[in-house]
């Protein structure tokens, strides 16, 4: 079974520890529906973008924490 998990990245690329400590996720509709519950205490503390992985293959990212500006 798939393993879905998020990498956390300052805007510069370096790797950073989260916020809030993610679980092992079954499916990219669990991680996403996390990351949309906890993206500002993610962001509070020092993540400013993720990336998605299905195992080891990239899914998507980087995808900003930072709200579009209005």
């Amino acid at each position: 079974m798939a393993a879905w998990t998020w990498r956390f990245e300052k805007s510069d690329g370096t790797e950073v520890q989260p916020a809030v400590e993610p679980e092992e996720f079954t499916t990219q509709g669990d991680a996403e529906s996390w990351i949309g519950e906890v993206w500002k205490d993610l962001l509070a503390g020092g993540a400013d973008q993720v990336f998605l992985f299905e195992d080891s293959t990239q899914i998507y990212g980087p995808m900003s924490l930072h709200a579009e500006p209005e």
